[in-house]
């Protein structure tokens, strides 16, 4: 079986793949379990969880035979590389290296600033879906991806998650306080108190910028393009608005399962 890690800004996100039969992984994943990133957390500290979680799944440690990950906190992952040696027996891949290079065109100024989140993303949805698309994945910042019929980043935007805007208007502002962001209970964008205004401005106001970048994105394209949108807030905008063709949460961590059965045909 495959151990999947997706090491992100705000969690990581591991998850069990089982073997396809034909040097692949079945899909969707079997288990998936996400944690708080925490830099300090020792390979000891996440074997404690990773190796509870397998055995309420059923599973021994030794029918783990590979790890891969994928990281955009680098201070994390000596910690992942103790979990896969000494717990697991197994030296790591680590996605974007090595026989795990991304095996796609990265078409843009500076190719080695590409963030291996977006290339999972990238990766697994030209495997999945084929043709023009626009990704947009909805983590600790909004990603935005254009990736043409042959699989070849084309280029992107980043722009604040909807999290991260809304504590920067409670975190510079001396009375406004503190919501939890959620759909408005109806369309109107006038609201009669003052946290009902926050949450439309923030919400309406964050589905109007993706309407309007993916728009001029396809503008730019020329071509059709599938709009494909993935992370853990993608299912709170998906009744908010017409521009997503599909919705898949697991595009990330399914990229990393691609890319591990691309090192093992090229070990």
């Amino acid at each position: 079986m495959l151990l999947a890690a997706d090491i992100g800004n705000t969690n990581v996100v591991f998850a069990l793949f089982e073997e396809d039969g034909e040097g692949g992984y079945v899909s969707p994943p079997r288990a998936r379990w996400r944690i708080a990133t925490d830099p300090r957390r020792t390979g000891d500290e996440y074997a404690v969880w990773v190796l509870q979680l397998l055995a309420i799944e059923g599973v021994k440690r030794e029918e783990i035979d590979r790890l891969v990950y994928a990281s955009v906190v680098p201070r994390a992952d000596h910690n992942l590389t103790v979990l896969a040696q000494k717990y697991f027996g197994i030296a790591p891949i680590k996605a974007g290296e090595g026989a795990a290079a991304w095996p796609f065109e990265i078409d843009v100024d500076q190719p080695s600033t590409l963030g291996a989140d977006r290339a999972l993303n990238i990766l697994a949805a030209h495997h999945k879906y084929g043709g023009d698309l626009i990704v947009i994945d909805f983590g600790t910042a909004t990603k935005f991806e254009a990736i043409d019929f042959t699989g070849a980043y084309k280029g992107g935007s980043i722009a604040p998650g909807i999290n991260l805007s809304l504590d920067a208007l409670v975190g510079k502002t001396a009375k406004l306080p503190r919501i939890a962001i959620r759909a408005p209970q109806s369309a109107s964008v006038i609201g009669r108190n003052t946290e009902d205004q926050m949450l439309i401005g923030v919400f309406w106001g964050y589905v109007a910028m993706m309407e309007g970048i993916v728009a001029r994105m396809k503008t730019e394209i020329g071509r059709p393009a599938r709009v494909v949108a993935t992370g853990g807030l993608a299912i709170l905008f998906d009744e908010a608005t017409d521009i997503f063709d599909e919705v898949y949460a697991d595009l990330t961590i399914e990229g990393l399962a691609l890319i591990a059965q691309q090192a093992g045909q090229d070990s």
